[in-house]
């Protein structure tokens, strides 16, 4: 068993990202199907093409596809150097293989108006929250949004739409999404577990392959979508790439203007300390080398925010416990009592603190030096709490909230960086006028 392992390792280690395949087929056997997926982290994988240059190759990369790919010059300590030197790539079948695949994910988002990814190189600072509430916003609007959850490890999405515990279903056109309202269909690896609890331990080619079916097979619909947004797990490793690359692959058209990736932006997600922006910074700099367009920095967690009604108060007993700790009785009653009587007028004021301190010139300052958009502040909101774990709109439900204008004021930002047809010809319309 040990040497079967060390074996499987060994393949994983030199397996090239994501190589060529001619496995497109909807109904091809070894690819997933909803509840069946297998958690073995040895389990054969299903390979995926990627883009001509692999996001971690040298600069001037030549593309695997090169008959003299590995052989450059600019090819030396490439990670790809030994995989594009055999020429499996360059051959008439892998080409044939990668024009294949690469006219199927053409065709399966070529309804899709405008596709945003949000990323973040820390974890934990409210990627999935942003993702949910710009959707569930967007779709208020009336526009039709997809929410892709690419999160494989712990996929979050269906929790926070209020549809966890639903299954996608197969059918001609391929996996159906979950609608968490007429305007909003959603796609996790949370629908094909058969326990919500399962770890998925997989290893990053099997992870693409999903990612690519996610894809490819997902039916968004007649009219297609205005908006697909993509939730992304935290750093810049194999996810990422692959996102980018099939992107680069599906949505030729977006390379005009001035933009040559398959995507139509990024929202990078952080908190206002050090820890996190020093890891966001990775990933803005990744975005500069896979060209994905930034469409802003969300600063979130800015602040603690609430209605002083809303708040709770203790008294500190000079006592203390039995076992010598500080100890504290709640007077909430009393204290809103007493302003109620004394002071009303500030129980609809607006009580603040910063929970993470900034640092340096803080989100908004590191948005200045990589010359980004920078799109706000999200203050810390118990009722944007609720409104996840209850997989309600945010927005709609508290729309008198603390975070509700600032929530308000990105998705605005966001509308008018990617207007879809509709708006454009309503401008053009009110020009003439």
């Amino acid at each position: 068993i040990f040497r079967h392992l060390t074996k499987r390792e060994e393949e994983d280690r030199t397996e090239p990202p994501n190589p060529p395949t001619e496995r497109t087929s909807p109904n091809a056997t070894d690819q997933f199907h909803p509840r069946r997926l297998s958690l073995n982290p040895y389990a054969s994988s299903m390979s995926s093409s990627t883009g001509d240059a692999p996001a971690n190759a040298n600069d001037g990369c030549v593309g695997p596809t090169s008959q003299t790919a590995g052989k450059e010059s600019g090819c030396a300590g490439c990670p790809n150097q030994k995989a594009c030197s055999t020429g499996a790539f360059s051959s008439p079948t892998a080409v044939a293989a990668k024009e294949k695949e690469r006219a199927v994910l053409q065709n399966s988002l070529s309804s899709v108006s405008h596709v945003i990814l949000v990323l973040s190189g820390k974890g934990g600072v409210g990627k999935s929250t942003v993702s949910t509430q710009v959707a569930q916003s967007l779709s208020s609007r009336g526009y039709s949004v997809g929410l892709l959850d690419v999160d494989i490890c712990g996929p979050s999405i269906p929790r926070m739409t209020g549809v966890a515990g639903q299954t996608v279903h197969q059918s001609q056109q391929g996996w159906e999404p979950v609608y968490a309202n007429p305007n909003l269909a959603v796609m996790s690896i949370s629908f094909l577990l058969e326990e919500g609890d399962a770890a998925v331990v997989w290893r990053g080619p099997r992870k693409n392959g999903l990612i690519k079916q996610f894809l490819t097979e997902t039916d968004w619909g007649v009219g297609g979508l205005d908006y697909l947004i993509i939730d992304t797990p935290p750093g810049t490793s194999d996810e990422h790439i692959s996102i980018v690359q099939y992107l680069n692959d599906a949505r030729p058209m977006m390379t005009n203007d001035g933009n040559k990736s398959g995507a139509s932006g990024a929202i990078v997600v952080t908190t206002p300390e050090e820890v996190s922006m020093a890891d966001v910074r990775k990933e803005l700099n990744f975005c500069k080398k896979t060209k994905v367009p930034v469409l802003g920095i969300v600063e979130n967690m800015s602040g603690l925010q609430m209605k002083v009604s809303d708040l709770t108060f203790s008294r500190e007993n000079p006592s203390g416990s039995e076992n010598g700790a500080s100890s504290s009785s709640d007077c909430t009653s009393d204290v809103l009592s007493l302003l109620r009587e004394k002071c009303p007028e500030v129980l609809s004021m607006i009580a603040g603190a910063d929970v993470f301190p900034p640092s340096g010139g803080g989100p908004k300052g590191m948005a200045e030096k990589f010359n980004v958009p920078y799109l706000g502040k999200l203050p810390l909101d118990p009722n944007l709490l609720k409104a996840c774990e209850d997989g309600t709109s945010f927005v709609d439900k508290y729309p008198s909230s603390p975070a509700t204008s600032p929530l308000n004021a990105v998705v605005d930002k966001l509308i008018l960086a990617l207007p879809v047809e509709d708006d454009e010809e309503d401008e053009d319309e009110a020009m003439k006028e």
